[in-house]
């Protein structure tokens, strides 16, 4: 018994050792899909700054989108296109609005100036973000099936032959 359940916490450890993995690639992969699409229409297409930030946000976050739903969370239930990508959109904005609170918070309240600070806030929002994003994705835009639910979760009939 205790064999099966070291099995399934390796199992449990490996998966999510994936996805943080995945999730980390698909992220720096839009990450410069972002700021690359974002150069090239501002710089060289002439787009003005806020349009062209608009669009390579809204085609990253889209890429985004894709890159989790089909690799990062693939082995996860799928509910519906445009159930997840709203709520996915939903999550992004919130953790967009709570970045743009912080670095507020340390300009504004706070009074700093210096570049390097306002850098670190900008940092920690984004690191804040990210970690709340994966917890999102995971629980409420890719939910588990109710198969990996149960294949996670010891029974409670385990629970008592191990004690």
């Amino acid at each position: 018994m205790e064999h099966r359940a070291d099995s399934r916490i390796a199992r449990t450890w490996r998966l999510l050792l994936k996805e943080i993995s995945a999730f980390g690639v698909v992220g720096a992969v839009c990450f410069v899909l972002d700021v690359g699409l974002f150069q090239v229409l501002y710089a060289h297409a002439g787009v003005d700054a806020v349009l062209a930030k608009l669009i390579s946000t809204l085609v990253s976050t889209t890429a985004a989108y894709f890159g989790h739903r089909h690799w990062s969370f693939s082995h996860r239930a799928r509910t519906g296109l445009r159930r997840e990508y709203a709520l996915f959109v939903a999550i992004n904005g919130i953790t967009l609005l709570l970045g743009l609170f912080i670095v507020w918070l340390v300009r504004y309240p706070l009074g700093q100036e210096g570049a390097l600070v306002l850098q670190l806030a900008n940092v920690g929002s984004i690191a804040v973000g990210t970690v709340l994003r994966f917890l999102s994705y995971r629980r409420w835009v890719f939910p588990a099936t109710d198969r990996q639910v149960n294949r996670a979760a010891p029974s409670a009939a385990s629970l008592e032959k191990a004690a």
